[in-house]
């Protein structure tokens, strides 16, 4: 939550900044607070009304980022407007307000990027059951989320997985990796999150070994 809040006071600075530029003009100074408040109270509506649940209160928390932005924007405002950058508007700020919105996005799909689109609900050893081979099943979480199951066989005794990356585009691949476990009497297993399937769904090994499902649910 709390690069969540972080990631908010950011974006919440760009905004204001943007507002506090553009009001050079008119002498309006006041708007940049308001109108970054403004954000602050929209996104926390979303997140209740739209939102909701778990994934709801994560944005909720980026409201909060930009409510902090605009307290402190406000209280800076007097010493804000004393400096000479805030009596004229100049060249530098024509290109600052053509910079920032480029920034904003640019962090914005980085971060979309980089996350993670799955978590790792459970992993682990378990007892070899002699014959078994590895498997998979999916099935249906809070929320409608889906959760990844992967119960490796006897021929894998001695090792347990780990899960490497997770396809973001496309079909789902799952691709998880083979590593030493703690027993050579046992055999690892783990259990993914996914916040959807798309499919044909496909769970391998960093060395492109692909694993048979063991469930016939159908994905919606």
């Amino acid at each position: 939550m709390s690069n969540i809040l972080l990631m908010g006071i950011f974006f919440g600075i760009i905004v204001f900044l943007f507002t506090f530029i553009a009001s050079k003009k008119s002498g309006k100074y006041y708007t940049a607070p308001i109108v970054t408040f403004l954000f602050s109270l929209a996104i926390v509506a979303y997140s209740v009304i739209i939102v909701g649940g778990f994934e709801g209160m994560g944005i909720g928390v980026l409201g909060v980022g930009f409510l902090i932005v605009s307290i402190a924007g406000t209280l800076l405002m007097p010493l804000l407007t004393k400096r000479n950058f805030a009596r004229s508007f100049t060249r530098k700020d024509t290109w600052t307000l053509i910079l920032l919105p480029i920034l904003l996005f640019a962090v914005i799909g980085l971060s979309i990027y980089l996350e993670d689109n799955y978590w790792v609900i459970d992993d682990g050893e378990t007892d070899i059951v002699e014959g078994e081979d590895s498997y998979y099943e999916v099935s249906t979480i809070l929320e409608g989320r889906k959760q990844v199951s992967l119960k490796l066989g006897e021929e894998y005794a001695g090792k347990t997985v780990e899960v490497e990356k997770v396809s973001k585009w496309g079909a789902t691949e799952v691709t998880v990796k083979i590593v030493d476990g703690e027993s050579n009497g046992k055999t690892g297993y783990i259990h993914i999150g996914l916040d959807e399937i798309t499919e044909p769904l496909t769970v391998q090994t960093t060395d492109g070994v692909v694993f048979e499902s063991d469930t016939e649910e159908i994905y919606e």
